[in-house]
């Protein structure tokens, strides 16, 4: 009987099916997935277009490397489909009227928002035109990059007000270790980590200020965060030059290569050892300290890459014989080898200043701002005018459920009623408006929603760097 074929492109059994897709019960478990986007898509100008497609190159693998915008996309396009996509992080740079180039972090699909404003920036480049030789374009970018974060959370000190306070810096830390996923010491390879993300927060001193006694002091500055990107590229240690060479030879013999270039002249030699031990010899031989040795700091003990062969059970158990029923690794200790590590910048570089939290998605309550400090008075009237508009959004949301309900039931009693063709065809075209009815409903919502950010600029006084996007 012939064999079955299974479908290798559409079947669930297919290896890019849905089984390796996203699920709704996968959200817990799955690799953070991030979207790079630009808000006003001809309006940003070239070089913030750059700096968006640098900072995709920077979350590789887990982003949208080749997503295009288009002016007419809103942000309530990329929130729709964030969820069927499975994307968590939303990393938006626009520009406002007075030229700031800003960021803003959201989580997916609640919020909440960190907003930046991005003072410094350099290109990926402009960094490698200021390197002599610079690295790129390899197998870097087929891995995430491993996250080291500094000062993230201030030091706490008898008499100082931080400027942001303790649970919002633990929720920015917990924000940014999201972004990338996590690794296990004990089963991530080496192999794997390939780059380096670091953020740094300047941490300012403390100065005092008009509003507080002398014997508090509150942090002179922001929360400022410097992003940088490298590559971590590593090499023996401890090996004269003479032996480098001739280790680099002999890759360059096994390629089949017909240049010769790089290869040591040893026709004048009579001895390899020659070459070893003379320091003059071929320009090779012995060299200074400085030349082979490293800093203790950048040197690391790491398992030799070699081949090994896998035994069998029979294998096995005749090697504990001979060896006098010892295990196989007690016989020697595994080949290790020194390398030293080496971070070359790929870039690009930002220096972020945060300005502001929000709840949500890009619009909700505000939980800090920088340049606005609200007494307890104006934050419990706050806390009221967002309870009134939760209260109208929920009674707004019934009344629409309502309608639509009754919209169905009418539908129903006028399809039951018609007796003939042409009554069928008549009810079709009045479910097609009813249809076209309810969407406006949910278009209505859409931009009642919008409102509510509007109003949060009034409630705010004047608060330049919130945006309601409707």
């Amino acid at each position: 009987m012939a064999r079955r074929r299974t479908k290798k492109r559409t079947h669930v059994g297919a290896r890019n099916g849905p089984s390796n897709g996203v699920t709704a019960n996968s959200s817990a478990t799955r690799e953070p997935r991030s979207m790079v986007i630009r808000i006003g898509a001809g309006e940003v100008g070239p070089r913030v277009s750059q700096l968006v497609k640098d900072v995709r190159s920077v979350m590789e693998p887990g982003t949208a490397s080749r997503l295009k915008e288009r002016r007419s996309n809103r942000l309530r396009d990329y929130t729709a489909m964030a969820g069927p996509l499975g994307v968590s992080h939303l990393l938006l740079f626009s520009r406002s009227a007075t030229g700031n180039t800003n960021l803003r972090l959201a989580l997916t699909p609640r919020g909440p928002t960190l907003h930046f404003r991005v003072e410094q920036y350099a290109l990926c480049k402009d960094v490698q035109k200021a390197q002599k030789r610079p690295q790129g374009g390899g197998k870097e970018y087929l891995t995430a990059p491993l996250l080291v974060m500094n000062n993230f959370i201030s030091p706490t000190a008898d008499g100082i007000q931080p400027t942001v306070p303790k649970h919002l810096e633990s929720l920015t830390t917990t924000i940014f270790q999201s972004l990338l996923p996590p690794i296990s010491p004990q089963s991530t390879p080496l192999s794997s980590i390939r780059r380096v993300l670091l953020l740094n927060r300047e941490i300012s001193k403390a100065s005092p200020t008009s509003n507080t006694p002398k014997s508090e002091s509150r942090e002179d500055g922001a929360y400022v965060l410097n992003l940088r990107h490298y590559a971590i590229t590593t090499r023996r240690t401890g090996i004269s030059r003479g032996i480098k060479r001739l280790n680099a030879a002999e890759k360059m013999l096994k390629q089949n290569t017909k240049s010769k270039r790089g290869l040591p002249n040893l026709g004048k030699l009579e001895d390899v050892a020659d070459y070893l031990l003379d320091p003059s010899a071929a320009g090779g031989g012995f060299t200074s300290g400085s030349e082979t040795e490293v800093e203790t700091d950048a040197e690391v003990e790491v398992l030799e890459t070699s081949t090994r062969k896998v035994l069998s059970k029979k294998q096995m158990a005749a090697l504990r014989k001979s060896n006098g029923d010892r295990k196989p690794h007690s016989m020697g200790r595994p080949n290790v080898e020194k390398r030293a590590v080496k971070l070359v910048e790929l870039g690009p570089r930002m220096k972020l200043r945060m300005t502001k939290v929000e709840e949500g998605v890009c619009e909700g309550k505000v939980m800090w701002h920088e340049s606005i400090e609200k007494t307890a008075e104006e934050i419990k009237e706050m806390e009221k005018v967002w309870d009134t508009r939760r209260r109208e959004k929920a009674e707004r949301k019934r009344v629409q459920k309502e309608n639509v309900l009754r919209k169905r039931n009418e539908k129903g009693a006028r399809s039951k009623r018609a007796g003939g063709e042409d009554k069928d065809v008549k009810d079709g075209e009045e479910e097609d408006v009813s249809e076209e009815e309810d969407v406006d409903m949910y278009e209505d919502e859409w931009d009642s929603e919008g409102l509510e950010g509007d109003g949060e600029l009034e409630v705010n006084d004047g608060d330049e760097d919130g945006v309601a996007i409707g």
